[in-house]
């Protein structure tokens, strides 16, 4: 039997908006979203892609037909506003069905359907049954790195008005390929720092972590919330995002990558850019906590 835990509305929300070619959510093993509200609630409005848990006569929750959710890398479940696993809400006592054919543990998202949609309002729909090309179709929204704050996306999503509007960007950080910099598509509304990275030999990217960090905290600090994007691949965007974080929250590199790729488990810095993070976390911390080595397994060859 797995076990149940407790999600945070974020980490859903990163779940949601994960994509490789095409969203995740195509993928029938990736995500097991379920609605544990009543009926009536759940038709009025859900998360996206949710489905409804069903009933039996006596009240008790049923597992759903058409999915196997033993073979789930992820069993989600939410109710009206279960905030803990004390509470015995609907969402805990469908977890507890849930948990008992799961291979992973069921996470029932903390606030329920009433935080998760004050928070992400975008993420509610009416739409109860996909096609799997409708699924293929769906946008992804940046991944958020922390709540409210900061956000790592692409240049497609970057260029996207509706997504810096449902989101409330009002900064964003390019860091481009070359040493020249490029002209950015934004609203007359939003800061934007232009970092020109080259990837050849040479202090890269490090000579421009204080710079950048200081950019997102200025920002932040006043409430703004900033969107960093690479022009091409996403090495050089997990760097910095990883840096900032090192800054802000003094984590070592460790701590930071752990971080990074938890919102987004397909980044991968190269080993190039991992030895300029090392001397970063030497510079913010005083010395270098982290080895390399243990996060050259998560790490592929230069994607730059």
């Amino acid at each position: 039997m797995a076990k149940t835990v407790m999600f945070e509305p974020l980490e859903l929300y990163n779940l949601l908006n994960q994509h490789r070619s095409v969203s995740r959510l195509a993928e029938i093993n990736y995500l097991c979203l379920i609605d544990a509200r009543e009926a009536q609630d759940y038709e009025v409005s859900h998360i996206i892609t949710a489905i409804n848990a069903k009933v039996d006569s006596e009240g008790s929750f049923l597992l759903p037909e058409a999915l196997e959710v033993d073979c789930m890398q992820h069993v989600v479940i939410y109710d009206g506003n279960t905030s803990c696993l004390e509470e015995q809400g609907r969402a805990v006592q469908c977890a507890q069905v849930f948990a008992q054919v799961s291979f992973h543990p069921v996470k029932i998202v903390r606030g329920g359907f009433q935080r998760f949609s004050a928070l992400y309002p975008f993420l509610k729909t009416e739409k109860i049954l996909y096609t799997i090309i409708e699924l293929e179709g769906l946008k992804t929204y940046p991944v958020e790195i922390i709540s409210g704050q900061l956000y790592m996306g692409d240049m497609k999503q970057s260029t996207d008005f509706t997504f810096l509007d449902d989101l409330k960007i009002s900064a964003v950080i390019t860091i481009s390929e070359s040493d020249t910099l490029e002209c950015h598509p934004m609203k007359l509304s939003q800061a934007i720092l232009n970092v020109p990275a080259a990837a050849s030999e040479g202090p890269g990217l490090y000579s421009h972590f204080e710079k950048i960090c200081e950019f997102i905290g200025s920002h932040i600090s006043t409430g703004s919330r900033v969107l960093i994007i690479p022009r091409q691949g996403g090495s050089r965007c997990s760097a910095v995002t990883i840096a900032f974080l090192m800054r802000h929250f003094k984590y070592t590199l460790k701590e930071a990558w752990r971080h990074v790729l938890k919102c987004k488990p397909n980044m991968m810095p190269n080993v190039r850019i991992l030895q300029q993070l090392s001397d970063w976390e030497l510079h913010t911390r005083g010395a270098k906590e982290t080895e390399v080595s243990e996060l050259l397994p998560q790490t592929k060859e230069p994607t730059a």
